[in-house]
């Protein structure tokens, strides 16, 4: 807001469904938070435990196969920490309970800035994507208010305001960031997410810069993400 003096080093919260959802997204643009000197952090609402097409593979081992490869990820880009609140993959619903977890992790970070998925995107088919929205936002207004999960309040936390959410997947984007120094950051950390990749390597990477291409060259970028930015009060 106008007025307001941004801190020189942000903290900021990536909040998504699955393991890789950030990366995949928005992965250049964590990078270069990084890389500016800011903190960010990860909070995956469940650890992708369905997301294989491999049968004999079981969801235990798949949890730990993903939580993996999203660390990776994230030392790849700079990122501080990880956390995973497990639950079920393809299960999330925006309720009081997810709701209250994110809170308790805006509370313990203190983030600045908060990145996820918009969940008002027409047509957005994933119930868990628009479920990590809704929820993240819906935290956002509990946790800077002292009646909202007061139990967490006794455990020593105190209120926390976010001052900017980063939407990512946004149906009208007004936010585009730069990513041409950072590209080859976010293709490395995607690579680390072995078990979601298939094709030909150089195919995919191509894709990828084709897509951050498409982004950044109406606005005069080389490459891009896109979202739609929420200043907060």
């Amino acid at each position: 807001m106008e007025g307001r003096q941004e801190p020189q080093v942000k903290i900021v919260l990536a909040i998504q469904a699955h393991p890789d959802d950030v990366d995949f997204s928005s992965g250049g643009t964590v990078a270069k938070f990084v890389r500016d000197g800011h903190e960010v952090h990860y909070l995956s609402a469940t650890s992708g435990d369905k997301g294989t097409h491999d049968r004999a593979m079981p969801p235990e081992r798949l949890t730990e196969i993903r939580e993996a490869e999203q660390r990776e990820a994230a030392r790849r880009l700079g990122a501080t920490s990880c956390r995973f609140l497990r639950h079920n993959d393809g299960e999330l619903e925006p309720n009081l309970s997810l709701r209250g977890e994110i809170c308790r992790v805006i509370r313990e970070i203190r983030p600045y800035t908060v990145m996820t998925f918009d969940p008002w995107r027409p047509y957005q088919i994933h119930p868990d994507h628009r479920a990590i929205g809704i929820s993240a936002l819906d935290a956002i207004i509990a946790a800077r208010d002292h009646l909202f999960y007061p139990e967490q309040l006794t455990d020593g936390l105190d209120i926390a305001r976010v001052h900017e959410v980063y939407l990512f997947g946004a149906a009208e984007p007004d936010t585009w960031v730069d990513i041409s120094d950072t590209i080859e950051t976010k293709r490395y950390a995607a690579a680390a997410h072995a078990s979601q990749l298939r094709g030909d390597q150089q195919e995919r990477e191509e894709r990828q810069r084709a897509r951050a291409r498409a982004i950044g060259e109406p606005r005069g970028l080389a490459y891009a993400e896109a979202f739609k930015l929420l200043r907060l009060s």
